[in-house]
């Protein structure tokens, strides 16, 4: 199979470069569609406008998590993040030799491939990857003037932290004039889970100001294609890596954090099949797992014998998605397992840790002002209703929603009996696309990485895995760890399989109970005593504490689990330590000595809350 696609890539290297249209992304960080040309009353988006007029909008497409990296790895693989193993923040993950980056395929056919300059792909990149990546890499800088080329251009201006951060703000803005400018007071589409105060409507005037910033930039790159002679030559894909930098956005699966805008423009001349009218409105499902895949079929090469993705434009268009896929796993210094499904019309939630609040401490975004005002609103207990459900200490387990009839995703509908028929289809699709692309986000991360030493990549821990039927077994442990007390024997005996990672969310199951028993009390000792697995020890620990039961020997194993050579289990450790508050003032001297030669950032984050709470004073992280 490899030999065929090179002999086959060679052939198209010997093409003429007018055969073959260059192509150009241009990439935007932590925004939605508010755009004019998206019906945004407050947007100014002149270029962006222009480019729809002259291409195509998108109004359906979606990343398979809200927030960078996972995104990115999914865009340069065309695979799941929770395939290959890139779904947690800041990781790094080995790919298998036969997943390869989607612009190494381009070169090897003649494309001269440049990358401007962000990566952040949750593994190290092979070298032929790309033919130059950094700030200077630019298709304007190919030896070969006949050849084609793919160039990214990333725009990172609009990035949380500019509308955090005063200096970044104001440099990213600094050339706009009066009439570009946002009258926050104005401002027509805050939604409705934030409080309407002005430092929140400060931070959304920020965003649209950073959005025409943006467009600006746009504007520049065309005008560059357009004095080089290569405007007609190249196909334009805008597009944005998730939704905006604000909480209940950026990190979260709604259409806040994984709706985005996509335009792409193709010349009269590369278009097939009626494909890039100007003007046109598409309104088809799209992950931007399938952006690779389409770039590949519109140079006219083949889709690589393991993608996940799909092409949407070309002359060889594979099956329209009928669904739309998006993970959530950890988040920073934070886990929560969470798991959608989308058509066109409903969204299923599946929250695997439904007693984790939805605005978990997290360093940060507690930093940025609607953060802030979020938590000032809640303390007086004066909350509108939407912000007060996002407020609250805990999850549903399911979550589903009509977005034609509630855009903001604020309508539960999961125990509502008129939807109980879509329910259950939707939840059916969801454990079939647990199982088909084997979701390793349920394998503990410590656990993962142990694995990864042994399977040599990520990817390879399930995809060939002896124990064939670990996937189902998983993910129905996963499953039964949020339902309750009525599946208690299923959970202990859950204790006994051979398969750690297995053990851990039967653990989990048992601490969400939180109830004593003496069946449950004398399983978690024994894992105490006999487990290999240090993060099922953990799991087990915090079972006993939130069953007040053993506490001493539960903080004991949570302590020195504090000091493990595995960085992701003294992670789990602090979390549980952290999510004990009272319960772990025992634990604070070492808690305290963690902080001291911690290399991870995160570990520190969460322990030094821990201390700072235990201590009562302020929470000063890093």
């Amino acid at each position: 199979m490899k030999s065929i696609l090179l002999l086959i890539l060679c052939v198209y290297a010997t093409l003429h470069a007018n055969e073959r249209p260059n192509i150009l992304w241009l990439s935007a960080e932590d925004i939605n569609a508010h755009f004019g040309c998206y019906g945004d009353p407050n947007a100014i988006t002149p270029h962006l406008d222009q480019l729809a007029k002259e291409g195509v909008r998108y109004t359906n497409a979606f990343t398979a998590a809200g927030v960078c990296a996972p995104c990115r790895s999914t865009i340069i693989t065309g695979m799941y993040q929770t395939s290959i193993g890139t779904m947690h923040m800041r990781s790094s993950a080995v790919l298998p030799n036969s997943i390869k980056p989607f612009p190494t395929y381009l070169r090897k056919s003649g494309y001269y491939c440049t990358n401007n300059s962000k990566t952040d792909y949750q593994f190290q990149a092979p070298k032929d990857t790309w033919d130059a990546s950094s700030s200077k890499a630019h298709w304007k800088n190919s030896n070969d003037k006949k050849a084609p080329f793919f160039s990214v251009f990333n725009f990172t201006g609009c990035h949380e932290s500019g509308i955090a951060g005063e200096s970044k703000y104001k440099t990213v803005t600094k050339n706009l004039s009066p009439g570009e400018r946002q009258d926050p007071r104005k401002l027509k589409t805050l939604p409705p889970y934030y409080p309407d105060t002005p430092k929140v409507r400060e931070d959304w005037k920020r965003n649209y100001e950073l959005i025409t910033a943006m467009d600006a930039w746009v504007g520049d790159h065309i005008a560059a294609l357009k004095e080089a002679g290569e405007y007609e030559n190249t196909i334009i894909v805008y597009w944005s890596d998730h939704g905006v930098g604000l909480p209940r956005a950026k990190r979260w699966l709604y259409d806040s954090g994984t709706r985005i805008p996509l335009i792409i423009r193709i010349p009269e001349k590369f278009r097939t099949s009626g494909q890039g009218k100007p003007g046109t409105v598409d309104e088809q499902l799209i992950s931007s797992l399938d952006f690779g895949i389409t770039t590949l079929n519109l140079a006219g090469l083949p889709t690589p014998p393991i993608t996940q993705g799909r092409a949407f434009l070309g002359k060889k268009l594979t099956p329209p998605r009928d669904y739309i896929f998006g993970a959530r796993d950890r988040m920073d210094e934070r886990y929560d397992i969470i798991r959608s499904v989308r058509d066109r019309r409903y969204r299923y939630i599946r929250n695997y840790e439904p007693l984790k609040p939805y605005f978990q401490y997290m360093n940060t975004p507690e930093k940025g002002a609607t953060m802030m005002e979020l938590r000032r609103v809640a303390a007086t207990g004066k909350m509108p209703a939407a912000m007060r459900l996002f407020m609250a200490d805990r999850k549903p387990v399911e979550e589903f929603y009509d977005l034609q009839n509630d855009p903001h995703e604020i309508n539960n509908l999961a125990d509502d009996p008129k939807y109980k028929k879509q329910l259950d289809k939707f939840r059916k699709i969801h454990k079939e696309w647990i199982k088909e692309t084997r979701d390793l986000g349920l394998i503990p991360e410590p656990e993962m990485v142990l694995r990864e030493k042994k399977a040599s990549s990520r990817y390879d821990i399930l995809a060939k895995a002896n124990d064939k039927t670990l996937p189902e077994r998983l993910g129905r442990m996963a499953s039964l760890a949020s339902e309750g007390e009525q599946v208690l024997p299923d959970l202990l005996k859950g204790l006994e399989d051979h398969d750690a990672a297995v053990r851990y969310w039967a653990a989990t199951g048992i601490g969400n109970i939180g109830k004593a028993s003496k069946e449950a009390t004398t399983a978690c000792l024994g894992l105490l005593e006999k487990e290999n697995s240090t993060v099922v020890r953990i799991a087990a620990a915090r079972a006993l504490l939130r069953m007040k039961t053993r506490e001493e020997k539960a903080l004991s194993e949570l302590s020195e689990s504090l000091g493990s050579p595995e960085e992701w289990s003294r992670l789990h450790a602090a979390i549980a330590l952290d999510e004990a508050d009272e319960q772990a003032r025992p634990a604070l001297p070492a808690l305290q000595k963690t902080l001291k030669k911690q290399p991870n950032k995160y570990i520190v984050r969460v322990a030094n809350k821990a201390v700072n709470d235990l201590l009562g004073t302020s929470n000063s992280v890093k």
